[in-house]
């Protein structure tokens, strides 16, 4: 079994505070980030955070917890695999 899929056993929410912070839980890996925008897998599907000066300020993929802090101008959700399509994650790309 898929390691991504056999974690969905948790629970997935999303507090934003103020558009400033936004804390997601369920989260399964990040696909890729910058100061605009940060892709990741979560139980439900991929989320997409857009703003500006985005920085992650906690990643903990053991509880499945992120947290990001920045204006935050937009969050959509995705059930396609990323931006980039399968197999397009943010280390793949790195290693080609």
């Amino acid at each position: 079994m898929d390691d991504k899929k056999a974690v969905r056993s948790r629970s997935h929410s999303v507090l934003m505070e103020n558009r400033e912070k936004v804390t997601i839980t369920g989260v399964v890996d990040v696909d890729s980030f910058d100061e605009a925008t940060v892709v990741l897998l979560t139980d439900m599907g991929y989320i997409t955070l857009h703003g500006q000066d985005l920085h992650i300020n906690k990643l903990n993929l053991e509880e499945g917890q992120l947290i990001v802090e920045g204006e935050i101008i937009a969050l959509q959700y995705s059930d396609h695999d990323g931006i980039g399509g399968k197999g397009s994650g943010f280390f793949s790309r790195l290693f080609r």
